[in-house]
């Protein structure tokens, strides 16, 4: 297991915070609170590493495969309008991530970034069924020649800030990464008519290990 580069400024911040924090409770305080503190921040630290976590895992590029681009539970499986960029009818596959999931976001494909666009927005819980419209989110598209896939990061209640690596005419490599979401939040794949779909609702997936469908 390693930590995400986008941990390390705030697991730096914590211990200085919190070894601040403790030493004036124990200067200050009656000796409960000071133990109490010290129980608090410890768990908060270890909270945070375990979100900044990124595990090791051998992940398979196979050919025509899209793989899951995140962690989490799969909410939606369904056949939608997708306004943004294609305009048409997609399959939308939706995968919700909680806090306790890995965060970071990997190319469910290989191709070309032929789209990147950021939205700013509300921060409505994931799970709200008009989140994908109305929250913050980053939209990306991968093309190869075989088919596009539209992916977006869009964050939740507790999510508050969405990173996107990844720029137009980037090659993109199928389980590289590519983004990464603070706290809960959720990402949604849309995939042309006529794709199979490898995955049920409610289903446990995993970044770049999970294949969601095949064309």
């Amino acid at each position: 297991m390693t930590l995400h580069k986008e941990g390390i400024k705030i697991l730096r911040n914590e211990i200085i915070i919190f070894t601040i924090l403790n030493y004036l409770f124990y200067i200050y305080t009656p000796i409960y609170l000071a133990y109490f503190i010290t129980v608090f921040t410890t768990f908060l630290f270890i909270m945070s590493v375990y979100f900044f976590r990124i595990p090791n895992r051998k992940l398979e590029r196979k050919d025509r495969t899209v793989y899951s681009p995140c962690d989490g539970k799969v909410v939606i499986i369904e056949e939608v309008d997708e306004p943004e960029f294609y305009k048409d009818r997609r399959i939308q596959v939706s995968i919700f991530m909680s806090p306790l999931n890995v965060h970071n976001q990997l190319y469910p494909i290989s191709g070309k970034v032929e789209y990147t666009k950021y939205h700013p927005g509300k921060y409505l819980v994931a799970w709200h069924p008009k989140s994908s419209l109305l929250n913050e989110r980053s939209t990306v598209v991968v093309k190869n020649e075989n088919i596009s896939v539209l992916f977006r990061q869009i964050a939740g209640a507790v999510a508050r800030r969405i990173i996107t690596y990844c720029k137009v005419g980037d090659t993109a490599t199928s389980s590289d990464e590519y983004g990464f979401i603070k706290f809960g939040s959720r990402v949604d794949v849309f995939l042309p008519l006529g794709t199979k779909i490898d995955i049920r609702l409610n289903e446990v997936v995993k970044a770049g290990q999970s294949i969601i469908a095949e064309y």
